[in-house]
C-alpha cells in the first residue's frame, strides 16, 4: 500500500469516527446515563429480596437506553433552529449541519425500533408500551407543544422524564407498583428545581431562541422563588419511601441529609444570586439524584 493510500484510508476512519461520534451526541449521552442508572435502581429495588434476572436486567437497560437515545435524537431534529441559536446547544450535530435531517430521522427510528423490539421480544410488552409512550411524551407533547408554548413546559413535561424507574420497575415485575409510583414522584418533583437552575444562568439564551422559560416569562425572582418551593416540596415527597415502608434509617438519613443541603442551595439561590451559584446548584442536583437513589438501593439490600 502506497503513502498515498494509507493517507487516504487514514482519513476515511477518520471522517468516519467523527460521524459515529456525531450520532453518538445526537443521543445526548450524559442525560441517556441519568435515565438508565435511575431504571437500572428500578429494577433492583423490585425485588423483594435477592437480585433481579441477569438476562432481563441487560435486556432491559439496553431497550430503555435505545429508545431514550432515540427521543433525544428526535429532539435535537425537531429543535435544530433554536438549538443553533443557544451558546449551549449551537455544537450539536443537528444545529451544524453535520448531519442531515433525513439521517438524524433515520437513525433515531433505527435506534428506537431496535429499542423496542428488545424490550418486547425479551423483557415484556409492558414495559414496551411504558417506554412508547415515553418516547412520545418526551419527543412530541414536550418537545412539540409544551415547550414552545408554556413556561409550565418543564413541570407537565417532566412526567416522561420520571418514568425510568418506572420503567425498570416494570420490566422486573410486569406491573406498576405503588413504590414504583414513588419513586416517579421524586423525579417528577426534583425535575423543576434541576431544570430552572439552568435555566436562571441561561436566561439569554431561551430569550434568543424565543422559548418561553419560566425566568424569561416570570422573571428571575420568581423562577428563584419556585426552585426553593419545588426544592421543599422534593424533601417532602422524598421522605415517602420512608413512610410507606419502602425503605428504612439509612435512606431517611440520606434523604433529610440531601435534602438539607439542596434547601440550602436553593436558600442562597433566591436570597443572594449568581450565575455561579446557579451553576453549582444545576450541577448539585444530578449528583443529589444519583446518590438519592443510590442511598435506596444500599438501604434496601441491608434491609434483607
Amino acid at each position: 500500500m502506497s503513502v498515498h493510500d494509507m493517507r487516504t484510508l487514514s482519513l476515511d476512519r477518520l471522517a468516519a469516527g467523527r460521524r459515529l461520534r456525531a450520532f453518538y451526541v445526537l443521543t445526548k449521552p450524559r442525560v441517556n446515563t441519568l435515565i438508565v442508572f435511575c431504571a437500572i435502581i428500578g429494577m433492583f429495588l423490585a425485588v423483594p429480596a435477592g437480585l433481579p434476572d441477569p438476562g432481563t436486567v441487560l435486556a432491559a437497560t439496553l431497550g430503555i437506553a435505545f429508545v431514550a437515545g432515540a427521543a433525544a435524537a428526535i429532539n435535537c431534529l425537531i429543535e435544530a433552529g433554536i438549538d443553533a441559536r443557544m451558546t449551549r446547544t449551537r455544537a450539536r450535530p443537528s444545529s451544524t449541519g453535520e448531519l442531515t435531517a433525513g439521517e438524524t430521522l433515520a437513525f433515531s427510528g433505527a435506534l428506537g425500533g431496535v429499542g423496542l423490539l428488545i424490550l418486547y421480544e425479551w423483557v415484556n410488552p409492558l414495559t414496551m408500551w411504558l417506554t412508547l409512550a415515553t418516547f412520545v411524551g418526551y419527543a412530541v407533547i414536550y418537545t412539540v407543544m409544551l415547550k414552545p408554548r408554556t413556561p409550565q413546559n418543564i413541570v407537565i413535561g417532566g412526567a416522561s422524564g420520571a418514568m425510568p424507574p418506572v420503567l425498570g420497575w416494570a420490566a422486573v415485575t410486569g406491573e406498576v407498583s405503588a413504590d414504583a409510583l414513588i419513586l416517579f414522584l421524586i423525579i417528577f418533583a426534583w425535575t423543576p428545581p434541576h431544570f430552572w437552575a439552568l435555566a436562571l444562568y441561561r436566561t439569554e439564551d431561551y430569550a434568543r431562541a424565543g422559548l418561553p422559560m419560566l425566568p424569561v416569562t416570570h422573571g428571575p425572582e420568581f423562577t428563584r422563588l419556585s426552585v426553593l418551593l419545588y426544592t421543599l416540596i422534593l424533601f417532602g415527597v422524598t421522605l415517602l419511601p420512608f413512610a410507606t415502608r419502602m425503605s428504612g434509617a439509612l435512606y431517611l438519613l440520606s434523604a433529610v441529609a440531601l435534602g438539607g443541603m439542596f434547601i440550602a442551595y436553593a436558600w442562597k439561590l433566591y436570597r443572594d444570586y449568581s450565575d455561579a451559584l446557579a451553576r453549582r446548584t444545576f450541577r448539585f442536583s444530578i449528583v443529589y439524584l444519583f446518590m438519592l437513589f443510590a442511598a435506596l438501593l444500599v438501604d434496601h439490600y441491608l434491609r434483607f
